[in-house]
């Protein structure tokens, strides 16, 4: 049965977990004006120790940030502070001017928003921002093998697109970018979704690239305006930002797409 409703405005459906789920990565991101000392060994140490129990591998990387300025295009470096869980299936970054939190691993909603809660807390207690300018949550999910066939009875034909015609066992790439407002609230909804040739990748950053053809529906919510940090409102907002994906996606998918990633329906 076809989920009708409006997914930008409607309830968030109850969550059918998905034993076999398409997710391929899940992650959020806070931005902020520029801490510079979050560059520096020894400020970052309280920060590190505050979620060490919970990612306990400290992986530095210099980030690469490309900007127009006076001399035309340029690029400059920034440090980046990497931290992974014993099995490397969690990630945090952190940023001179940014927290992100990211998994191959996603196992629930509750989950993924409390390990960022306690994120935000460490954030507020140890780096101390007094504004945040963005925050973002996305989800993106992969269909490969056999089921990238079969579209028609995973996705309603809205989001099949022109894979569901004549042409589409001739389509090799198709991307389908959508921008909303969502209603009453001051957020934008991207959405990307459309089929992908073996080695390609629509974001390196987040989609690694793989040896066949797949199918991607990639879902982004999020809020860009300044504001006072407040743990608590963001920990909700990042939660309401989930319920707005899920509730697109249930719109996207059709029942046989639950059952057929082991979904009880």
């Amino acid at each position: 049965m076809m989920m009708t409703y409006n997914p930008l405005v409607a309830p968030a459906p109850k969550e059918i977990p998905l034993e076999h789920a398409p997710l391929v990565r899940v992650l959020t991101q806070l931005r902020f004006p520029k801490i510079a000392s979050i560059a520096r060994d020894d400020f970052i140490g309280p920060f590190q120790e505050a979620i060490r129990e919970e990612y306990a591998v400290l992986r530095p990387e210099e980030g690469h940030d490309i900007f127009v300025g006076p001399e035309g295009v340029q690029s400059r470096t920034s440090k980046v502070w990497r931290f992974y869980n014993l099995d490397e299936t969690w990630r945090v970054s952190l940023s001179p001017d940014f927290l992100a939190l990211e998994t191959v691993r996603y196992t629930s909603r509750d989950d993924f928003i409390g390990r960022f809660h306690r994120l935000l807390v460490a954030l507020r207690d140890h780096i101390n921002p007094q504004t945040i300018d963005r925050l973002g949550v996305r989800y993106i999910d992969r269909i490969h093998g056999d089921n990238c066939g079969q579209l028609n009875s995973l996705v309603r034909s809205e989001v099949a697109g022109i894979l569901a015609t004549e042409l589409g066992a001739f389509a090799q790439q198709t991307i389908n970018e959508s921008v909303f407002r969502v209603p009453d609230e001051p957020w934008t909804m991207l959405a990307r979704w459309g089929k992908l040739p073996a080695g390609a990748t629509m974001d390196p950053n987040a989609l690694e690239a793989i040896g066949s053809e797949s199918w991607i529906l990639d879902l982004d919510v999020f809020h860009q305006q300044s504001r006072p940090m407040d743990v608590e409102h963001l920990t909700t907002q990042t939660r309401q930002f989930a319920e707005r994906i899920y509730t697109f996606f249930r719109w996207a998918v059709t029942e046989e797409f639950l059952v057929r990633y082991g979904g009880e329906v």
